[in-house]
């Protein structure tokens, strides 16, 4: 059977639909665990997920996987920073929240893979920049021990905190 080839925009607009979709999912995820246990032990079963998920992508990286999609994760714009997708349908949605715990994977994937270094986010779209910028950064020793003992690990990540502990 011949391979079916598809152009490279029609590829990325499959990769931004899935991931748009994974948006959903976490969100949909986070909100029903909200509102079935409140925000406190709702948020820190999310940030346990988080972890957790931040450990399989770790492994998965580890084992030569690749991390991100090339293409349809973010969206180009000329003259502009890329947008990311999950970002803009967290926004979308309403539940910045909600949505900017999944940006949390990104310490959590990093500190999962070595837990002296983290990457943080400098500027972050769910909080309301124009883009998402990190910073790959030294823990302490208050990140690793609340990262491995399942405490509110947050904090690792400061501007996603504020924005959090807002919330409270």
């Amino acid at each position: 059977m011949p391979e079916e080839m598809v152009s490279l925009s029609e590829a990325a607009n499959e990769v931004k639909v899935t991931t748009q979709r994974l948006a959903l999912l976490h969100l949909a995820f986070s909100r029903t665990i909200v509102d079935k246990l409140g925000w406190e032990d709702g948020k820190q079963l999310i940030l346990d997920s988080i972890k957790q998920y931040g450990g399989y992508v770790a492994e998965r990286t580890k084992q030569g996987h690749q991390g991100l999609p090339k293409y349809g994760f973010w969206e180009k714009r000329e003259g502009k920073p890329d947008l990311c997708e999950l970002g803009k349908v967290m926004l979308e949605m309403g539940e910045p929240e909600l949505g900017v715990m999944y940006c949390l994977i990104d310490p959590a994937k990093t500190m999962a893979a070595d837990i002296t270094s983290k990457l943080i986010h400098t500027r972050c779209m769910v909080l309301g920049h124009d883009e998402c910028q990190f910073l790959t950064v030294e823990t302490s020793e208050k990140d690793r021990d609340d990262f491995k003992d399942g405490k509110d690990w947050a904090h690792v990540d400061p501007i996603i905190d504020e924005f959090i502990d807002k919330k409270e």
